[in-house]
């Protein structure tokens, strides 16, 4: 069998010395000052990341947290030049549905173990037998340990390609699939590339976007009116470096734990419910700091960041204003997008959190939208913020399916 058709049992085992040197970099950061009074508002404290910084360094365990991920069985593989690593969690019960799952930039595979046991063994976290899910988890091309990138070109649509591979490679002739964030990109791209296959499309942290069409920002709900205002006053700077100028960034990120710890944490900070919390409140410790560790463990601050450029600086995008004003979304020409330009037909279903900023209307424009729900709470990140909500709303809705 050749390289290309090979899939390889993976297990995560990282160099004690690449530990070693995590501790001895953070110790040795050099911190910039503090300006008083500003708390979040300009970015993160830096007393705050001064005591996450140590903890990380003295008393995370990434040994604990390696070993939890090392129980889900891992795998790699090669698809056209690009190394893909996945966990393949395979449910006792032998009807079950097969289901890729995928996560989004800061985010990594591990975002999604806390809902392997309740989607691929209901019976023992309160559900039925049909309920049950074979799992298909990958890193995204770029992240974790689906690195080196091949080559320029990753966007959504061409990880869609590797992933409906993967999905043949496995045997599995059709699925679901679940996205977030980049994921929600990645996820109707597999489903117009291969709708035979796919059974439906689940869908959180979704971001729809207006086409300038004229009316199109005529008759919103007061619940879409608050999602677009939010849309528009969000804090895009981090945005902007990703899909400008990713390998600038990639530089700092990849030489400075603190560097990469505040880059990150900052995103879990703005995109976490409540919006006046502390990550931690939100997301345990230890969890958050795994996603960080995994990022700096395996270099990938700059590939993760790729999928940026091709998605938005490879397309015809407006800038945003002199001035530093945030980008003018009703103006921009999103025609061009390769992950919006046509209408999916694979049954989709969408939860929103209390964070989300999905806009209904365009969304059932870009989607076949079936079915659609609503969270009183909740942020960017369910699986780990809300995984028995997740788990829920992706049970009820392949059952609606049949």
């Amino acid at each position: 069998m050749s390289t290309e058709q090979e899939i390889v049992s993976f297990r995560i085992d990282v160099p004690q010395a690449d530990l070693d040197d995590l501790a001895d970099r953070l110790a040795r950061t050099r911190w910039p000052e503090a300006l008083p009074g500003v708390g979040w508002s300009r970015g993160v404290p830096p007393a705050y990341l001064r005591e996450l910084a140590g903890y990380w360094a003295t008393e995370y365990d990434w040994r604990a947290q390696e070993a939890a991920m090392n129980a889900c069985p891992q795998f790699t593989t090669v698809i056209e030049g690009q190394r893909l690593h996945f966990l393949h969690v395979r449910s006792h019960h032998p009807e079950a549905t097969p289901l890729l799952l995928l996560h989004g930039w800061p985010g990594t595979f591990a975002d999604f173990l806390d809902v392997v046991g309740p989607l691929t063994d209901p019976t023992a976290h309160g559900g039925r037998p049909a309920d049950a899910f074979h799992l298909v988890i990958p890193s995204l091309p770029g992240f974790g340990f689906s690195t080196p990138l091949a080559g320029p070109g990753m966007g959504p649509a061409r990880m869609a390609e590797l992933l409906v591979r993967l999905m043949e490679r496995l045997g599995y002739a059709r699925y679901g699939v679940q996205g977030y964030d980049t994921g929600a990109w990645v996820a109707p791209e597999i489903g117009k590339q291969a709708p035979e296959r796919v059974a439906g499309i689940h869908l959180n942290a979704l971001i729809s976007l207006p086409m300038g069409a004229e009316g199109e920002l005529d008759g919103l709900s007061e619940a879409d009116e608050r999602r677009w205002q939010r849309m528009q006053n969000f804090n895009d700077g981090y945005l902007q470096c990703n899909s400008k100028r990713p390998q600038t960034v990639a530089y700092a990120l990849t030489d400075s734990p603190a560097g990469q710890l505040a880059w990150i944490v900052e995103k879990f900070k703005e995109l976490t419910d409540p919006a006046d919390g502390l990550p931690e409140d939100s997301i345990d410790r230890d969890r958050l700091l795994t996603a960080v560790s995994l990022y700096w463990l395996t270099a990938t601050a700059g590939p993760a960041a790729q999928v940026y450029y091709e998605a938005i600086s490879a397309q015809d995008w407006s800038e945003p204003g002199e001035d530093g004003a945030a980008t003018d979304w009703s103006g921009a020409d999103w025609s061009g997008a390769d992950w919006a330009a046509e209408r999916g037909t694979v049954p989709t279903g969408v939860l929103l959190s209390a964070h989300d900023v999905t806009v209904r209307p365009w969304a059932e424009r870009d989607h076949n939208i079936v079915r659609w729900r609503e969270l009183d709470a909740g942020g960017h990140f369910l699986a780990m913020e809300s995984p028995g909500a997740l788990v829920e709303d992706v049970r009820a809705f392949f059952r609606e399916l049949g």
